[in-house]
């Protein structure tokens, strides 16, 4: 820290010169803030806000709806042609940038993990991906299409984009593609949430609690080094050895919900065209985007004479094989026909290359046609022929190419699609119809019921508020907004692993069940919708108690999964270790409760004020886990009233730890313990941004507003994984 910021200059320098009194970026970095440089154990809470609409220039704009109207045939049309359109300032390999395209589009989607359902695909425009040494030179790819985005505007984006650029560069080289969904959203600004790891130098490896044991990766990272895609080409570590790096191929995309016939699939179908650029000197690359200098408007990695044969990119050079610009086997031909010698490519990297390869099956050289240049393969690529169960998947695709391209189709489809969740949410004539296991897919309801009677017998039930509100939040708060998957649709809290999941207290969780299944099945309804509609009845008993006569909204629809075609070990990674909002813990963390809860409320997409409201509500409607006491600021549990924030907020208590994640809530006139609370509870009144919100439910004239906007943040997570309207 600079001391000397806080030196008095009395309104001049040591000179006597005027001298402006507010410091001008010497504190801080463009994008940070003040408050996490000078109290770095402050919570941050840009997680949040960047759910709000401040940055986005389109507000109010719906894009699920306005793409249906795109040109879809002109599109498709413009985007083929682009395929050889070879511009001057960065022209295409002999001819086409199919290669470029796929690379492209696997760079946006291969960062996808199965862990947290991150990152945005619309992130990869931004720093610090924009910049990372492992995406060298495809900000010339964005630049490329950018021609497309403007003739198509708003109607398409540019996830949408760069997602459709590496599908029709296939199909332009002659590969029958599975389909394609438009349906993705663009971001605004850099994506705050997303863990790169904690290396600060590019290329790192220090991400293995045990170097010999690679899934001892750190969660929820899938990429064997900081700032690449997936991992290093050149071998662990930068050493060419094929087995080690099958355990790093293997562990990598695993993460991201692969198993061994899709990754090798997508390592083999993904390098049947294109080639790799390493023809020159690496001293000579220039600086990525974010270092560059700001005449180079966005471009990164220029230098001099550093367009076509003399391009740097990963620093290997050479096709894969002898027709990079055109689909077809010979990878497979190459890479279990022939034997490989490991050699350096002119920019000094490790690559692999086939002893003895005949002269026509070379490939052309991109600076004389009339010459013949190298191919290549990466130490993943060998591991495909080198790791015994790729090799016997690689032998497999050698003797069935239908079987391979089929297989490469499917996982294409898969990566290209991991964060649109199921079908319901696909848009545009190319969207396969196609019923695949990991999309988890919910059949949608056969029957009507009638919506008034469920709530009825639900009311006449025994059930508490407390059973009637758990049950449905449980069900809900699995939706991650990252990749939309979990959620109440499909009801699969009644399956494994989710029925035995400690945070949903299986016991109490079947009894309730039990209920609410016999509801469904004499009403007709789904289970899905009856225990939504069970959370409803309980918040409209609480807000009745409360004195308001504020409805709650209900959308039905929901389908009931079929558990025989449930993708289980998909859902292994939407287990709660945490919740906030039920003020539950399992275990230990090397981060603080109040950490945790901005995760969770990240992922539902709530911004801060939506979190403080449905915190202040769970807590008053008796909610915790267990039926925890911690927080429960009030004598009238079950009622949805805003003594949550009235009593944190209230000076005549004083407050004390008890424990590491424990507090006493003490009146100070007679010393007694009135409540007892946890760091979730007590940070809504600690920081100062969360306590302004609180500030404003405590308020005497907000009793009303509180009730109106926690039933409206209620609904938003009740719904969040419904197909949208429009």
């Amino acid at each position: 820290m600079r001391t000397d910021t806080f030196k008095k200059t009395n309104g001049s320098g040591k000179n006597g010169s005027a001298k402006c009194p507010v410091m001008h970026g010497g504190i801080t970095k463009a994008g940070e803030s003040n408050t996490s440089r000078l109290w770095p154990n402050s919570i941050n809470l840009d997680i949040l806000h960047q759910h709000d609409t401040k940055t986005n220039p389109l507000p109010g704009f719906n894009y699920r709806k306005e793409v249906k109207k795109l040109n879809f045939k002109a599109l498709k049309k413009d985007l083929l042609k682009l395929m050889t359109d070879s511009q001057e300032w960065w022209p295409a390999d002999l001819g086409t940038y199919s290669g470029l395209m796929v690379r492209l589009t696997w760079h946006q989607v291969g960062t996808y993990r199965e862990f947290d359902g991150r990152p945005n695909v619309g992130s990869h425009r931004f720093s610090p991906q924009d910049s990372w040494p492992d995406n060298t030179n495809l900000d010339k790819a964005r630049r490329l299409l950018w021609p497309i985005k403007k003739k198509y505007g708003n109607k398409l984006s540019w996830s949408d984009l760069m997602c459709l650029a590496g599908t029709m560069a296939y199909e332009h080289a002659g590969f029958k593609t599975f389909g394609f969904s438009f349906g993705r959203e663009d971001i605004w600004e850099p994506e705050k949430d997303v863990y790169w790891g904690k290396e600060t130098v590019p290329l790192a490896v220090d991400r293995y609690a045990d170097p010999q044991d690679r899934s001892s990766l750190e969660a929820p990272l899938a990429a064997s080094h900081f700032q690449l895609v997936y991992v290093n080409p050149q071998g662990v570590e930068g050493i060419p050895d094929p087995l080690r790096t099958a355990m790093d191929v293997r562990e990598t995309f695993g993460r991201m919900g692969m198993n061994d016939v899709e990754t090798a699939a997508l390592t083999i179908g993904g390098h049947s065209i294109g080639r790799a650029h390493g023809n020159g000197d690496p001293t000579k690359l220039g600086k990525e985007p974010a270092a560059a200098e700001i005449h180079e408007q966005g471009f990164g990695w220029n230098q001099e004479n550093g367009t076509g044969a003399n391009q740097i990119t990963s620093g290997l050079e050479g096709a894969w094989t002898t027709n990079p610009d055109k689909w077809d086997h010979q990878y497979l031909d190459l890479l279990l026909n022939y034997k490989w010698e490991s050699k350096k490519s002119p920019a000094g990297a490790w690559q692999w290359e086939p002893i003895g390869l005949e002269e026509e099956k070379k490939p052309v050289d991109l600076a004389d046609p009339k010459k013949k240049a190298r191919i290549m393969f990466t130490d993943a690529d060998m591991a495909m022929a080198m790791d015994p169960k790729y090799r016997k998947i690689s032998e497999q695709f050698y003797k069935d190419p239908k079987f391979f391209e089929d297989s490469f189709a499917r996982a294409w489809f898969k990566l290209t699609h991991r964060t649109m969740g199921n079908r319901d949410n696909y848009i545009g004539p190319w969207a396969p119809k196609e019923d695949l296991a990991w999309q988890n897919n919910v059949p949608a309801p056969k029957k009507k019921y009638n919506v008034e009677k469920v709530k009825k017998m639900i009311a006449a039930t025994s059930l508490s508020v407390s059973d009637l509100i758990v049950i449905a939040w449980d069900s809900a708060r699995t939706y991650r907004r990252t990749d939309k998957r979990g959620g109440a649709n499909g009801a699969r809290i009644r399956f494994a692993p989710m029925k035995n999941w400690d945070a949903n207290e299986p016991q109490r969780l079947a009894k309730t069940l039990k209920v609410l299944e016999a509801i469904a099945k004499k009403t007709g309804a789904t289970i899905a919708d009856t225990i939504v509609l069970a959370g409803n009845v309980g918040l409209e008993k609480a807000i009745k108690k409360a004195g308001s006569k504020a409805k709650v909204p209900f959308r039905s629809g929901r389908g009931d999964a079929i558990e025989e075609k449930t993708h289980k070990d998909s859902l292994k990674v939407l287990e709660p270790r945490h919740d906030g909002f039920r003020n539950y813990v399992k275990g230990d963390f090397s981060v603080m409760p109040e950490e945790l809860l901005l995760e969770r409320a990240n992922l539902l997409g709530l911004t801060a004020k939506e979190m403080v409201c449905l915190i202040g509500g769970m807590r008053v409607l008796g909610a915790n886990f267990e039926n925890s006491k911690h927080g429960v600021f009030t004598d009238k549990v079950g009622a949805l009233t805003n003594d949550f924030f009235v009593h944190l907020t209230d000076m005549k208590y004083s407050w004390k730890p008890t424990g590491k994640n424990s507090y006493d809530i003490i009146e100070r006139k007679n010393n007694k313990v009135k409540f007892t609370a946890t760091r979730v509870d007590l940070v809504l009144g600690s920081n100062s941004i969360l306590r302004s919100y609180a500030e404003v439910y405590a308020q005497d004239d907000n009793k009303e507003k509180f009730i109106k906007d926690f039933v409206e943040v209620w609904t938003k997570i009740m719904n969040a994984d419904l197909p949208t309207l429009n």
